[in-house]
């Protein structure tokens, strides 16, 4: 066989970095491990190749070369989704399609010839058996929770990594918790499922063997799941195995708030290498909070918590949503001043959706307030409910949010308030981080420092963090880019449509 492994290309959104990344010379943020680990379940002897739509291009003689095309997918992919299906099916190429997108919504793929859906580690095996005996069924599904203890070392041979900024690994799979926006739980379940230290580490070995020096992202939807195994285990073999390997990466991955109440996981985290956590912090209104079951974020001062993160010297970059049903006016200046006062340089705001597989979807539904389908992408102004707040005082407020905290004085002035607050270990650098910031650097002072409206602010913040906080100038110049891109997402905004 051979086996053509797809991924779709992600639209200009928050996440993409799409103008961040020529920056650095790097293609695409993430490499797409799903896929990667599906390609390691696949018989050793057929031929594989990956394409990934946001590094490279696809031409109509790689379809052509493929027995099959596997195709794995999430939401906010779901247009080059479409455009894929309809050129394999013109071409006569057979196509195989799982992942989230086609999981939660498969109705909407016709096209697709096969639908693997679910985890891979159940449903896979009997397609491939089947395929092998010619009795290849369209529709392969489970609700089973395999143990992911079984799950393969991706296929990293398979992939550039020079054309990623970071790569990923993946420890668990499911969440503890129950917020009635999110689909994690439809998904992958309530009680986490682990990877043993062992297998973890022999991930990283991979990694690390193919030469990788740098970012890591730990892909997990909360990290910190089960933390008496980090704890116990988990954390104190990646200790030992980052100070063997003179510490060549730096770990970002996704936790709750409560991680902040927990001094000992946060200093082995530390300790370990992790250098950056990705918080679902979403509203500072105890209401809104309520209303959507983010119960570990009620009663606490979620500032004091953000800083305590900083502190020991995690960066802290957080989600946040407008459109609860208890939401007011006052809401979006009082989300200004939460981001304002946090430090949280890269802050995702976006509106309130509702994704099939959600309790709030089923909620939605059952009041009438469903509209159009959900784009996947929270940050491009689209509702796809009726709000309780008038809709385009929503869509404005939201847009004022955005406009207003990534506005180059306001986005400033938050990174200078991050490094009063930021205190990591005095460490060297993964390899290769100063040969990226030099690029980043040259390009920054020729379109920050000159082209650009905010050039004043850019530099301003580049001398005070040489006079006060020399060691941070790389992340001042690296958090600088990233305004640029935001600044750049959220200038293409659309202006408010009253028939969404």
């Amino acid at each position: 066989m051979k086996i053509l492994l797809l991924y779709p290309k992600y639209p200009d959104s928050f996440w993409s970095f799409q103008y961040a990344l020529p920056f650095i010379n790097k293609k695409a943020a993430h490499p797409p491990l799903g896929l990667l680990t599906v390609a390691a379940m696949l018989p050793a002897a057929w031929e594989k190749r990956l394409i990934d739509l946001n590094a490279s291009k696809m031409t109509d003689d790689d379809l052509r070369w493929a027995d099959y095309v596997f195709i794995s997918a999430m939401n906010i992919q779901k247009a080059s989704v479409k455009e894929i299906l309809s050129r394999c099916q013109s071409l006569g190429v057979k196509t195989v399609a799982g992942g989230p997108l086609f999981t939660m919504e498969p109705e909407l793929f016709p096209e697709a010839d096969h639908l693997v859906l679910g985890e891979a580690e159940i449903t896979l095996p009997p397609f491939l058996a089947d395929l092998e005996q010619g009795t290849a069924q369209r529709l392969y599904n489970t609700s089973e929770r395999p143990p992911i203890t079984c799950t393969p070392v991706p296929a990293w041979n398979l992939l550039n990594p020079k054309d990623y900024v970071c790569m990923s690994v993946q420890y668990s799979r499911g969440c503890p918790y129950d917020c009635e926006f999110c689909d994690i739980t439809s998904l992958y379940g309530h009680t986490p499922r682990l990877k043993d230290a062992r297998q973890f580490i022999k991930e990283l070995d991979t990694i690390y063997d193919m030469g990788w020096r740098g970012s890591v992202f730990v892909v997990d939807d909360n990290f910190i799941g089960n933390k008496n195994r980090l704890k116990k285990d988990v954390l104190p073999t990646l200790i030992a195995w980052m100070e063997i390997h003179k510490h060549p990466f730096a770990f970002i991955t996704e936790a709750s708030i409560n991680l902040a109440d927990d001094q000992v996981l946060m200093g082995l985290m530390r300790q370990a290498g992790f250098s950056h956590v990705f918080i679902g912090i979403e509203t500072p209104s105890e209401e809104g909070l309520k209303e959507c079951n983010k119960f570990n974020n009620v009663d606490r001062n979620l500032i004091d918590s953000v800083k305590k993160i900083q502190n020991i010297g995690m960066e802290v970059s957080a989600g946040f949503i407008v459109g609860f049903d208890s939401d007011t006016p006052s809401i979006f200046e009082r989300q200004i001043s939460f981001i304002q006062q946090s430090g949280i340089v890269t802050a995702m705001v976006g509106l309130l959706s509702a994704p099939k597989g959600t309790r709030l979807f089923e909620r939605l539904k059952a009041e009438k307030r469903l509209l159009s389908d959900f784009t996947g992408n929270n940050t491009d102004s689209s509702l796809n409910f009726i709000p309780k707040m008038n809709p385009q005082k929503l869509v404005e407020g939201y847009q004022k949010i955005v406009t207003t905290i990534y506005d180059p004085a306001s986005f400033y002035e938050r990174v200078y308030m991050f490094f009063k607050e930021f205190k990591p270990p005095r460490r060297k650098r993964p390899d290769g981080f100063h040969l990226v910031y030099i690029k980043a650097l040259i390009q920054a002072m020729f379109y920050l420092g000159i082209l650009n409206k905010g050039r004043r602010h850019y530099w301003k913040l580049l001398a005070k963090t040489l006079f006060r906080y020399p060691r941070f100038l790389p992340e001042a110049v690296i958090f600088s880019v990233y305004g640029y891109h935001f600044r750049k997402i959220f200038m293409q905004l659309p202006p408010f449509q009253q028939d969404v």
